[in-house]
C-alpha cells in the first residue's frame, strides 16, 4: 500500500483559515488543502443556516466524512434519513446518494473527504470572502451542478429529498 506525505505542517487557530462563500449556502473555512496534505484529504468547516439542504447527490472519487460540531441535521443516506445532532458523525462512502437538511440555527460541521479530489469542486461553487463578511448569501444550485460538470467531485443525481423544499 503506498501512502503520501503531507506537502506541508499545517498549524491553525480558531477562525483561521481560507473563508469562501459556498454557492450551495453556507460558509466553508478550510484547514486543509489537498495542496497542503499532497492529495490525500482535503477539509473544511462549514456554518450553515437553519433549512439549507443539498440536492441528492454522490461523490464519486472519495468518501465524505461529516463531523456535527454543532446543531443537527437531517441526512438521507441511500434512501433512509437519520437525525444527527452535535457530536454525531456521518460517513457517505464514494458512490452512495445522500443529502442533508439542516435542523437547527448554528449548526457548524467539519467536512472531511478522503481522499482529496473534491476541491476543485468547492472552489468552482463557491467565492473568497473576508474574515468579517457573511458572503454572497445566495444559494444556485445551477452553479453548483456546473461545477461538478466541470470540475468533478459531485455528481447531483436528484432534487433535495425532503418534504417540502
Amino acid at each position: 500500500m503506498e501512502t503520501k506525505k503531507v506537502a506541508s505542517a499545517v498549524v491553525l487557530q480558531p477562525g483561521e483559515g481560507a473563508r469562501r462563500w459556498f454557492f450551495g449556502g453556507g460558509v466553508q473555512t478550510w484547514k486543509a488543502t489537498e495542496e497542503d496534505t499532497a492529495g490525500a484529504f482535503l477539509l473544511f468547516e462549514d456554518e450553515m443556516a437553519l433549512n439549507k439542504v443539498t440536492p441528492l447527490h454522490t461523490h464519486p472519487d472519495s468518501d465524505e466524512t461529516m463531523y456535527i460540531l454543532a446543531g443537527e441535521i437531517l441526512m438521507n443516506m441511500d434512501g433512509t434519513e437519520h437525525r444527527v445532532a452535535a457530536g454525531g458523525v456521518t460517513i457517505a462512502p464514494r458512490g452512495v446518494p445522500h443529502a442533508f437538511k439542516v435542523t437547527q440555527e448554528g449548526t457548524r460541521v467539519l467536512c472531511l473527504h478522503t481522499p482529496g479530489g473534491a476541491q476543485a469542486f468547492y472552489f468552482g461553487a463557491s467565492e473568497p470572502i473576508g474574515a468579517d463578511e457573511d458572503g454572497a448569501q445566495v444559494v444556485d444550485f445551477d452553479w453548483i451542478r456546473e461545477s461538478g460538470r466541470v470540475n468533478g467531485g459531485i455528481e447531483i443525481i436528484g432534487p433535495p429529498p425532503f418534504p417540502g423544499t
